[in-house]
């Protein structure tokens, strides 16, 4: 089994940038803070924090991201594009289509994406995105897109025990059972996580380049959705909204129809698919 390390990472990479220089972290609070940290301290486009335990993982919402040491793959990488705010939300898809075609590649196993930043594997989570931005008025001033997968993790509630005394992991790991999967357990056997890495970094710098010639990812991205053309439910800050997800924009939001055939944009929200 492949074990991570910076010496490893730099070794393995066919990227020409992104991931050069890579950090890598036995435990760390979160790869997001750590590259946020360097990027207002002027570091360059293309730094990777990697970690094999994050001790303050985030997902979206501030959600707690739990996983434990060196069972998935946690990264964050530093973008400093040359693009208007506006398509921001472009990263996230590109981020997205290199997470599952990365996946494809290494394992076989072909991952869906769910708007606006899961991974999904057999209709379960296998992963996330977390995109964080440093904007300057209108001016993306960098941005920090942060994946975790799922690689060697077992969600099973006949595993679950008190081992070591954290009630709290014993709780989460026990409510994720029946909605998080992982690739070891797709695949029955254990994964190495640095050819995984590998090829999510090398498919992240192929649509990266595209977008930085003014391709958009939008088309690719949205095939790649399981989401639409379901009923799905949107819990907002508003309140619920509820319809069928028929597509999505190019900077990114959600389309969904309701019952009286109005189409609304959804920037921010949960989504759960109506079965």
């Amino acid at each position: 089994m492949s074990q991570l390390s910076a010496s490893a990472i730099a070794a393995a990479l066919t990227t020409r940038r992104l991931g050069r220089p890579a950090l890598f972290f036995p435990s760390v609070g979160s790869t997001n803070d750590v590259i946020h940290a360097h990027a207002t301290a002027g570091a360059a486009e293309g730094l990777l924090a990697v970690a094999d335990e994050q001790t303050a993982g985030r997902g979206r919402l501030d959600r707690r991201w739990w996983a434990p040491p060196g069972s998935s793959l946690l990264m964050s990488l530093l973008l400093r594009p040359s693009i208007p705010a506006v398509r921001a939300g472009q990263l996230t898809m590109c981020l997205g289509l290199a997470a599952a075609e990365g996946i494809e590649q290494a394992t076989g196993q072909r991952p869906a994406l769910k708007w606006p930043n899961d991974l999904l594997l057999a209709g379960r989570k296998l992963g996330g995105m977390l995109t964080e931005l440093r904007l300057d008025g209108d001016r993306l001033e960098y941005a920090v897109l942060g994946l975790g997968v799922n690689v060697n993790v077992e969600f099973d509630e006949r595993r679950t025990t008190n081992d070591d005394g954290e009630w709290s992991s014993v709780v989460h790991r026990w409510s994720l059972t029946n909605t998080a999967t992982s690739l070891s357990m797709a695949l029955n056997r254990p994964v190495a996580r640095l050819p995984l890495l590998v090829a999510i970094l090398a498919r992240t710098e192929v649509w990266y380049d595209r977008l930085l010639a003014g391709e958009s990812p939008h088309e690719a991205w949205a095939a790649r959705l399981d989401t639409l053309g379901r009923a799905v439910t949107v819990t907002l800050a508003a309140g619920a909204l509820a319809g069928t997800a028929t597509g999505v924009n190019a900077e990114g939001a959600l389309l969904v129809r309701d019952e009286d055939g109005q189409i609304h944009a959804v920037w921010a929200g949960d989504v759960t698919a109506v079965r």
